[in-house]
């Protein structure tokens, strides 16, 4: 749904959910995205008619879900204590059967082992969510991470993680509901972003006026992902017109950490390529949507697949020209060839390796301006029409309409 056409949920009576009381379990509600998927999912219930509550241990966006029409109940859902836990699992028994919860939704592994313990002396319907980053880790890791595929519905943040979910516990298969991270396009839409925000991200990056800014996001284990960054700029400006290309590029590494041992290694390895002229470590911004519109190009590529598809479609979104890893997640987003016309590409997808990107690199900064602008309209139609917030929350409230639904 595109904004400004109202809620997805104007007659209360006719949603399947009006009347029904939802508990979300977070572990607190701390600015993030976990806490803030969770209060835009009960802002979506209390438009559909439901009774929205979040059990957490709180935090500064308590007073945001009670104006978006959620309740909160104090819980010590960030327990990680087996004793706290098995305590946690009558005192959430308790909770559910004094508000008469009819669903329960789960989104972090801890208290998912204490609400399916509730959920079972209760008999309620039990959701989880399965993230891709679940599927990493030895035995114990593994054990542990179990929990999130026991859900009566099991919402999974992208086929990338249902597919790992059917080949981890097959069983599981039938209860698997693909809910992407969507996209709030008021936010995230060129027209929302004043000039001066923009001149504010570029003058944090150095930017000369006249400069384009390649925006690289490397994700968890970004020293590994930054070298192959400089070997595609080194293979670049071998290739016909491509150092024609660089003149006048600049590269900006968005660090989460930028001072520390990592940053230390990424620009050690900037320093021995020499590369220091155009190629500059940063802090991430914290407007994010005005660097997505400050940049020239896109870069995410991700230590684990199933990272930043949000930052993919937040580019869409602001019409960026945005270049992934062809694996996982964040490759579902991005419409590119083979499997689109080149007419309808909002993306490029790269295989490993550096000479993949850097001819990625090369495709998106030779675009001229119309093409570039007629990308730019594609992508932020692409995100409209297939990844907006509002379908998130319809599909997440779909999730919960199965799960009431299936036999106990």
């Amino acid at each position: 749904m595109s904004p400004g056409s109202g809620s997805p949920f104007r007659d209360r009576g006719a949603h399947p959910l009006a009347g029904v009381t939802v508990l979300q379990i977070v572990p607190d509600l701390e600015p993030g995205g976990v806490a803030e998927a969770a209060i835009g999912t009960a802002a979506a219930l209390s438009h559909a008619g439901a009774n929205a509550l979040i059990a957490s241990r709180g935090g500064p966006l308590v007073s945001e879900l009670q104006a978006r029409g959620g309740l909160f109940a104090p819980f010590p859902a960030h327990a990680r204590n087996p004793l706290s836990m098995a305590v946690n699992v009558r005192r959430l028994a308790q909770l559910i059967e004094a508000e008469r919860v009819d669903i329960v939704h789960a989104r972090s592994r801890a208290s998912a082992w204490v609400a399916f313990a509730a959920t079972r002396l209760t008999r309620t319907p039990f959701v989880t969510s399965f993230r891709g980053g679940y599927a990493h880790g030895g035995p114990l890791a593994m054990r542990y991470n179990s929990i999130m595929a026991r859900g009566d519905a099991i919402i999974a943040d992208s086929a990338f993680a249902a597919d790992i979910i059917g080949k981890l516990f097959p069983a599981a298969r039938e209860r698997i509901r693909i809910v992407v991270g969507g996209v709030d396009c008021r936010i995230y839409a060129p027209k929302a972003v004043a000039p001066a925000r923009v001149q504010a991200v570029r003058r944090l990056w150095g930017a000369a006026q006249d400069e384009r800014v390649v925006y690289f996001v490397a994700g968890g284990r970004a020293p590994g992902a930054v070298k192959t960054l400089i070997d595609a700029v080194k293979r670049l400006g071998e290739q016909t017109d491509g150092r024609a290309l660089l003149s006048g590029t600049k590269f900006i590494i968005a660090c989460e950490e930028p001072v520390g041992a990592v940053a230390r290694e990424i620009d050690a390895a900037i320093a021995k390529a020499g590369f220091q002229e155009f190629i500059r470590t940063c802090a991430a911004s914290p407007d994010r949507p005005a660097a997505l519109l400050a940049a020239a190009v896109v870069v995410a590529l991700p230590a684990h697949l199933e990272s930043l598809a949000g930052l993919a479609l937040e580019a869409e979104a602001m019409g960026a020209p945005v270049i992934v890893a062809d694996a996982g997640a964040a490759s579902e987003t991005i419409l590119a060839p083979p499997d689109v016309d080149e007419s309808a590409r909002t993306g490029w997808r790269a295989p490993p390796g550096a000479e993949a990107l850097a001819n990625a690199l090369r495709e998106a900064l030779s675009l001229g301006a119309t093409a570039r602008d007629r990308l730019s309209l594609r992508a932020r139609a692409h995100v409209e029409a297939q990844f907006s917030i509002e379908q998130t929350w319809a599909q997440t409230l779909g999730a919960y309409a199965a799960a009431r639904g299936r036999p106990r």
